[in-house]
C-alpha cells in the first residue's frame, strides 16, 4: 500500500491547490521542506501527496542515526521518471474541466486493454494517472488477481508469494 508521494514542482502551492480540489482534499504547508504543501484527503489509506519546490531533493542524514534532509539544488529536468497512479472520486469531465483550467495536458489512455486512466500532466511536467472509480474497478481487476501477469507479460515472475 502507498500512503503517500512527493514529487517536485514548479508552483507548489498552485499545484496543492488543484489536487485538493480533484482529492476532495485539505491542501496545507508542510513544514519540514520550506515552500512546500501537502495535500491530505483524510481517507481510510492516509493518502497524501506532498509538493515541494522544485529544486528539492531528499538526501540521507549522517551516519546511521539521523533521518533524511532536504536540500535545494539548481539542477532539474522538464519532465521526470517517476509517476503515481491515484484513485479519485470524480469523473472524467471533471478532471478534463480543471485540466483545461490549468492548461495542462489532459488525455484519457488504455494500457495495454487492461484498464484505462487519465493522463493528468501537472505543470505539463510530471504524468499522474488518474483513476475515476470505474477506471479503478478496471486496475483492481488487473493489480489484484497474480493470473493477470499472464495478459501482461510473458516474462516469468522474479518472485512468487
Amino acid at each position: 500500500m502507498i500512503h503517500h508521494i512527493s514529487f517536485a514542482v514548479k508552483n507548489p502551492h498552485h499545484v496543492a491547490q488543484v489536487f485538493a480540489e480533484i482529492l476532495k482534499a485539505y491542501a496545507v504547508p508542510f513544514p519540514p521542506n520550506p515552500g512546500s504543501y501537502i495535500v491530505i484527503p483524510f481517507d481510510e489509506h492516509g493518502t497524501a501527496i506532498e509538493l515541494y519546490p522544485l529544486g528539492s531533493q531528499i538526501e540521507p542524514g549522517e551516519g546511521n542515526k539521523e533521518s533524511a534532509v532536504f536540500v535545494q539544488t539548481a539542477i532539474s529536468s522538464r519532465f521526470t521518471d517517476i509517476h503515481a497512479a491515484i484513485s479519485v472520486s470524480v469523473n472524467q469531465e471533471e478532471i478534463q474541466t480543471i485540466g483545461e483550467r490549468e492548461g495542462w495536458r489532459t488525455v484519457r489512455c488504455n494500457r495495454d486493454t487492461l484498464f484505462d486512466v487519465i493522463e493528468f500532466w501537472v505543470e505539463n511536467r510530471i504524468m499522474i494517472e488518474l483513476l475515476t472509480p470505474e477506471m479503478a474497478t478496471q486496475y483492481l481487476k488487473f493489480a489484484t488477481q497474480p493470473e493477470t501477469l499472464k495478459m501482461f507479460t510473458t516474462e516469468p515472475a522474479l518472485a512468487t508469494v
